[in-house]
């Protein structure tokens, strides 16, 4: 959550040393705010650790959390790689001038056109998650005379504590292939016989938003019992391995504490345990990628609203309609996400009244979150949500023709815009 340092003598809250009543002034409601100062500790935190206790290996931001020309430069500056999903995400990592061999391509079903795109782009790294896409990137590889490093999407069988539409390990993913069922096997033997595809490693994702390391050590296990598998009965030593990201991060009094302290310790503990295990399997030690993304921008994040109507209704709820809605917030809508609601010019005030958060679509499941502790609020007040800097704008939509809000970076008492609000002539400048 929102550190507490952030507050003003006055009770204000401050993100980047500006008071976000200055910010709504400047840049209206509602607004995405990030905090530089926290992205670039994490991602010197994450950087530092591996280098610490593993030595060779990168930290690759997955930018499906937040994609936007000035964060791809921010991870540049701090010399992490990045992961992408999308030839969108890739053509916005490109235009920041974001090094195509330090990116890695994920994807389920990625197009023939992205795979061109992503092959043409020099990109360092095409994770492949199908039979049929091993093929295709061979065909385009012949036709364009390349030769391109591939790894392969494995499912080892773990299943992370979290929410079952983001868990991505187990055995029924649309993700990746299963050791338990042979397919891992399968897909590398498949790969392996194409010229035109360096199969350098395999990768693996069990889930987002986890917090018991004991998961990710359980993953390691398995992925390097798998390599040692497939050097006994092939003679395939991969040089690289990418156990994927997943750490979480803690949105309210409800989740663990969680800080930078714990992403050092959960990069020793990773580290220490593929240096053990690639021992005792008597393995090469791999270069070692991660890819965290949430715990990277997810707490930089605020999100700030003006408060359009309070309705009471006695004896049943007290609703707040506030500017946003899921139209630039939809994860309590896909899967309750919980966040912390407050009110930032009233910190001072005692929480007296509960409330719901709603927004301004045409949808009864419009909602923000529910049962929040606030002070008595009013028209015109501000509300701020915390840890909204993953998966907020990246799944924000145009829905009900409503702008999706603008992106401001803040640092040492300065902000700007990442990215421009959106005006009506945008939402109808590819209409026929």
């Amino acid at each position: 959550m929102q550190d507490k340092t952030s507050l003003s003598e006055n009770k204000i809250l401050n993100i980047g040393g500006v008071a976000v009543n200055i910010l709504a002034e400047k840049y209206g409601t509602p607004l995405f705010v990030f905090d530089k100062k926290i992205i670039d500790g994490t991602c010197k935190t994450y950087k530092s650790a591996l280098e610490k206790y593993y030595g060779n290996g990168i930290i690759s931001y997955a930018s499906k959390a937040f994609s936007a020309k000035g964060i791809y430069k921010i991870m540049h500056e701090n010399g992490l790689g990045c992961d992408v999903v999308s030839g969108g995400e890739l053509y916005t990592a490109l235009k920041a001038n974001f090094p195509a061999e330090n990116i890695i391509f994920h994807g389920n079903n990625k197009t023939q056109n992205e795979l061109e795109f992503a092959i043409e782009s020099g990109v360092g790294n095409i994770v492949v998650d199908s039979f049929s896409e091993a093929e295709d990137i061979n065909t385009i590889c012949n036709q364009k005379s390349k030769k391109v490093n591939v790894s392969i999407r494995i499912n080892p069988g773990i299943e992370a504590h979290t929410h079952h539409f983001v868990q991505t390990a187990t055995i029924s993913s649309k993700f990746g292939f299963s050791i338990s069922n042979g397919d891992a096997e399968k897909i590398v033997k498949h790969v392996k016989q194409f010229k035109n595809l360096n199969l350098i490693g395999l990768h693996c994702h069990i889930g987002s938003q986890i917090f018991e390391i004991k998961s990710f050590l359980i993953a390691v296990d398995k992925m390097l019992e798998f390599y040692k598998q497939l050097k006994d009965s092939y003679g395939y030593e991969f040089p690289t391995l990418n156990l994927g990201g997943g750490f979480g991060i803690n949105y309210t009094e409800l989740d663990p504490e969680i800080t930078e302290k714990n992403y050092e310790e959960f990069i020793k503990l990773i580290s220490e345990r593929v240096i053990q295990k690639t021992s005792q399997l008597e393995l090469q030690k791999p270069y070692l990628i991660l890819e965290p993304g949430r715990s990277i921008v997810g707490r930089a994040g605020t999100t700030l609203y003006t408060i359009g109507s309070v309705k009471e209704i006695e004896n049943v709820k007290n609703y707040i309609a506030v500017d946003g809605g899921m139209f630039e917030n939809p994860r309590y809508a896909l899967y309750q996400a919980k966040y912390k609601v407050i009110a930032p010019l009233k910190l001072n005030e005692k929480a007296t009244k509960k409330y719901t958060i709603a927004g301004k679509c045409c949808e009864s499941g419009d909602v923000i979150a529910e049962d929040v502790m606030l002070p008595e609020m009013n028209k015109g007040e501000m509300l701020a949500v915390l840890c909204t800097g993953a998966y907020n704008y990246s799944m924000a939509s145009n829905y009900n023709r409503n702008l999706i809000p603008p992106v401001v970076i803040v640092e040492n008492g300065k902000s700007e815009y990442m990215v421009k609000p959106q005006t009506y002539e945008d939402l109808i400048r590819n209409d026929v």
